[in-house]
């Protein structure tokens, strides 16, 4: 017995989190509860970070008109993005990327300006700060999720523009707006599986035992 393992329903309903997020366009109007806003950035805070560097940084956007800047500037941006598509332009047009408008918060994530102070994971591999904010952006997700709460991560900007919309330092470098709030219903499967944009590869297929490529 692994006295270090938490209770079966406690294991159950980590794994239901992990199984059921999902990255939330369609929101419902209202606010968060009371503190949820806070307990989910405190299990962003968690997260992991190379060198313990704890590169993230969120700014709350609850000024309206400065909300309305930033879902201009993502739409600009959703019609290159489509133009750049070619082909599946059409498609792309038809799928919703983002609730900035309906969500009850808006949240602009960024990596601290000044990060090549931080050696320590980073001597070879510098994108680590980024991998160690996405760390801390699943846990957020995953917070959420288990209050009930969607969640929806909008890469969709220029990061200059979006640097400069919200004031951060030069530097700096912006990787989410993050759309929060409540929802109807949670997508049965990943949205841009059920709207047949690509489908979740079998394990098979990714996982390889030795060497890249071969079969395990």
């Amino acid at each position: 017995m692994n006295t270090h393992a938490y209770s079966d329903a406690e294991i159950a309903g980590v794994y239901r989190a992990i199984r059921e997020r999902r990255d939330v366009r369609h929101f419902k109007s209202g606010p968060l509860e009371d503190g949820q806003l806070q307990r989910f950035l405190e299990a962003a805070h968690n997260g992991p970070s190379v060198g313990y560097m704890q590169p993230w940084r969120f700014v709350r956007i609850s000024d309206a008109a400065l909300r309305a800047r930033i879902h201009q500037h993502v739409n600009e941006e959703r019609i290159k993005t489509a133009e750049a598509l070619g082909k599946r332009a059409e498609d792309f047009m038809r799928l919703k990327v983002e609730g900035i408008l309906e969500c009850a918060e808006v949240l602009v994530v960024g990596l601290i300006d000044k990060r090549d102070q931080y050696v320590f994971g980073r001597r070879t591999m510098p994108e680590m700060d980024l991998a160690s904010a996405a760390c801390a952006l699943q846990n957020f997700w995953l917070a959420a999720r288990a209050e009930g709460i969607g969640a929806g991560w909008v890469s969709m900007f220029d990061p200059q523009r979006l640097r400069e919309i919200v004031g951060m330092p030069e530097g700096s470098q912006p990787i989410a707006v993050l759309c929060v709030g409540q929802v109807h219903e949670f997508y049965p499967a990943p949205m841009l599986e059920m709207e047949k944009w690509d489908q979740r590869r079998p394990l098979s297929e990714i996982l390889y035992e030795n060497k890249w490529g071969s079969e395990v």
